[in-house]
């Protein structure tokens, strides 16, 4: 994925309609009862922590479904630092669609915000090395188009969607495949690429032994599963450039910059979508 506006593609609007769902049900009671529908209000989505900007537009679909009629400004663009108290995005319309859009909308730019906000920490910890930070498959579900894109706003590379779109041959795959036996996994990748000529396949490896198995397979990419520093370099140098090496396993941001110097390509970090904190973010309004 690139970092085009996430709202570009369909599913996106889909999930929207599908949170606010969730939320509003058969009304806003709350605000039914208590506001004047004809009452007016601006309000802005503001940072309360510095962080990396994500799902604007998304807080702007929100809003759309919601009233159409309402006035949104992104004032700061996904993929940009914002400071505490910096405003991110501007409304303007009727009090009582905004105040029933609001938990929707920060829930989505929260989540997101964070996840672009991790990303950009691991980017800049190994930006001497210009080592590619990859995301994994460890997302939300149903959410995984927006946690995905995030990461894109943080600076990170996307993986892999889903199963359909890359060869990713794993340990228990392995496991399962004539035995798994370990000085064959040129055929592994062979048999993949048969049966998948138009994907990438990529293969994970446990030992300096299976990388050179693997190689001999020529994958477009090779895992480097949960591997000392020592043995991540010997793969290295084994390798010298004929695929893309993948490290993986165990990643902290304490550890990344070290992972990066050994000359992998790239780093996945299942963290950046499992583990990022929600960025805190407010909405206030003003009638």
């Amino acid at each position: 994925m690139t970092m085009r506006d996430v709202m570009d593609d369909p599913r996106a609007m889909a999930a929207v309609k599908a949170a606010l769902t969730e939320d509003v049900g058969e009304g806003d009671a709350t605000t039914l009862a208590l506001v004047d529908p004809a009452a007016r209000a601006t309000g802005e989505i503001l940072a309360r922590e510095a962080c990396r900007v994500a799902g604007g537009t998304v807080a702007r679909a929100v809003l759309a479904c919601i009233d159409p009629e309402l006035r949104v400004a992104v004032v700061v663009p996904d993929g940009l630092p914002v400071e505490p108290g910096g405003t991110i995005l501007t409304i303007e319309g009727k009090a009582a669609s905004i105040l029933t859009a609001e938990r929707t909308a920060l829930n989505f730019m929260q989540r997101m915000c964070g996840i672009a906000t991790l990303t950009a920490r691991f980017v800049e910890a190994v930006q001497a090395h210009g080592t590619m930070i990859l995301d994994t498959r460890k997302t939300t579900p149903n959410l995984r188009l927006f946690e995905k894109y995030a990461v894109t706003c943080g600076g990170g590379t996307n993986h892999r969607f889903g199963l359909y779109d890359r060869v990713l041959v794993k340990d228990n795959h392995r496991r399962l495949w004539q035995g798994g036996d370990p000085d064959r996994l040129d055929l592994a990748v062979a048999a993949a690429r048969e049966a998948f000529p138009l994907l990438e396949v990529e293969i994970e490896v446990e030992s300096v032994a299976e990388c050179q198995s693997a190689l001999r397979g020529r994958p477009e990419w090779i895992m480097l599963d949960n591997m000392s520093l020592d043995l991540m370099r010997e793969c290295v140098r084994c390798n010298g450039g004929t695929v893309q090496l993948e490290a993986s396993g165990g990643v902290t941001l304490d550890r990344v910059h070290d992972i990066a110097a050994t000359g992998v390509n790239a780093i996945s970090i299942g963290a950046l979508t499992h583990s990022a904190p929600a960025a805190d973010l407010s909405m206030e309004l003003a009638p």
